[in-house]
């Protein structure tokens, strides 16, 4: 039986995030990851969703929610699927990238990583994305994110931290959820240091793909 959809029901992109494919965040959590239920480090990906209320722009504002008693950067470099890949092999991976961006994967504090982090990842304006780049503008294995907030450096975020490059974490996806053209795959956030308060303006960087500009706005001002 195959599933054909309309327009009216056509596939919308999906946003996955590697959450914990940073060296510097499992090595934070070591002594966590001993204890029950799985006593030893994730040994595949471990992924969260950004839905679709999180997508936001350069120049939006990033809420601060009123709930929140703090909310952190994540500059992040994603990678846009170009061809469907489905149980691809890490030599091949490449191949199915469409291209890249600069994300800011905004979150609240996360205070467990046994449970999916709805509330602190999948709020409001909490993914912005862009500016893009096609598959040939970086070496995906040579890659630095830099975050800003107010001008000064706050964060970098470099590839050579990352437990999975771009080509082993799109094959290891890959090996259980297909990844569809269109479909954006953040590839690592580190430990939270950016924190931001209302009125931050905050920048994420990448050379040879360019630069995310945001100002964080309280929740209540914005409505």
């Amino acid at each position: 039986m195959s599933l054909v959809l309309d327009a009216a029901t056509e596939r919308p992109a999906a946003i996955y995030g590697a959450a914990l494919n940073h060296r510097r965040l499992q090595a934070a959590l070591a002594a966590e990851f001993e204890q029950a239920p799985y006593q030893r480090p994730p040994q595949a990906p471990v992924l969260f969703v950004k839905p679709r209320n999180t997508v936001s722009v350069a120049g939006a504002p990033i809420p601060f929610p009123a709930d929140a008693d703090a909310v952190y950067a994540g500059g992040a470099l994603g990678v846009r699927i170009g061809r469907d890949a489905c149980r691809v092999s890490a030599a091949d991976a490449l191949s199915h990238v469409g291209g890249y961006a600069v994300v800011n994967e905004v979150s609240l504090a996360e205070t467990s990583f046994y449970r999916p982090a709805i509330q602190a990842k999948c709020r409001d304006g909490f993914c912005p994305v862009g500016p893009e780049a096609g598959p040939d503008a970086i070496d995906p294995q040579r890659v630095q994110v830099r975050t800003y907030v107010n001008g000064a450096l706050a964060e970098t975020n470099d590839s050579a931290d990352w437990l999975r490059g771009v080509a082993q974490l799109i094959a290891d996806v890959s090996q259980f959820l297909t990844l569809y053209a269109g479909d954006l795959l953040i590839v690592a956030t580190p430990p939270r240091g950016a924190r931001l308060r209302p009125g931050d303006a905050v920048a994420v960087e990448i050379d040879g793909i360019g630069r995310l500009e945001n100002i964080v706005a309280a929740e209540e001002d914005m409505q």
